[in-house]
């Protein structure tokens, strides 16, 4: 059996059947045809994002935390780049004090 990969904004939609309009979880998933662990999987990870908190390990169901995931990654290659910068930077320095002398 293949693995399916759903879009954030299924799951977002799925588990607010149950979160805001009352469905209980065998009948969300019977309304959007999934299984009852992967509703039971975003139910939770909605709640989680809910409550303030971002998961590294899954993709965020909601704008907020996507843009909150999104901002992580653009930090982390900052980050890189600019390691790399002062490597390079001392790289040159060094090259120009030993070809100096």
């Amino acid at each position: 059996m293949a693995y399916k990969n759903y879009l954030p904004k299924f799951k977002h939609e799925s588990a607010v059947l149950i979160l805001d309009q009352g469905y209980i979880i065998h009948e969300a998933c019977d309304a959007v045809g999934v299984g009852q662990t992967a509703i039971r999987r975003w139910v939770t990870q909605l709640q989680e994002e809910r409550a303030g908190n971002t998961s590294q390990k899954t993709r965020a169901l909601t704008a907020e935390h996507q843009e909150i995931q999104a901002l992580r990654e653009e930090i982390k290659r900052l980050k890189r780049e600019k390691e790399m910068l002062k490597k390079a930077s001392a790289l040159l320095i060094s090259e120009t004090f030993n070809g100096s002398s």
